[in-house]
């Protein structure tokens, strides 16, 4: 586990940035933290970072927000499992189909029955508390190489 300090925007931003340059088709990021605690912000980082131009709307009510190239460097499907009462409608709402060929962005991802057991998932929890920010970060098997 690495523990990254965000005291500002720009700290954010450079994880996004990390995260960004690392990313890869059938990777999950899985962001989870209180309300508040900056999860889309990091989000909208990464997907800045892939090249996306423009809002990155929070998909809080559309659940689920995809971005394709040329626009990203990559296919991403931005998730917001937040209004999921139950795991099973993650795969009603087709996540399987959209996760298909793309990087997955995902917050609340245990509102969907989480993904940290997928060798792909790079787990970061998101803190604050204190006038402090920070990330937790927990990289899957397949993230250890590019991680380190």
């Amino acid at each position: 586990m690495t523990t990254i300090d965000l005291p500002d925007t720009q700290a954010t931003e450079a994880l996004g940035q990390r995260i960004a340059a690392l990313l890869e088709v059938g990777d999950v990021v899985a962001l989870t933290g209180g309300l508040g605690a900056g999860k889309t912000t990091l989000a909208r980082a990464i997907l800045a970072a892939l090249g996306h131009e423009g809002e990155v709307p929070s998909p809080t009510f559309t659940i689920v927000e995809t971005y394709d190239p040329p626009a990203t460097r990559l296919p991403v499907v931005h998730a917001d499992f937040y209004r999921l009462n139950d795991p099973a409608e993650a795969e009603e709402i087709g996540l399987d189909d959209y996760r298909y060929n793309a990087a997955l962005i995902a917050e609340w991802p245990d509102h969907a029955g989480g993904f940290a057991h997928e060798a792909a998932c790079l787990s970061i929890d998101l803190e604050v508390g204190d006038g402090t920010r920070r990330a937790l970060v927990r990289p899957g098997t397949d993230w250890l190489r590019r991680w380190a």
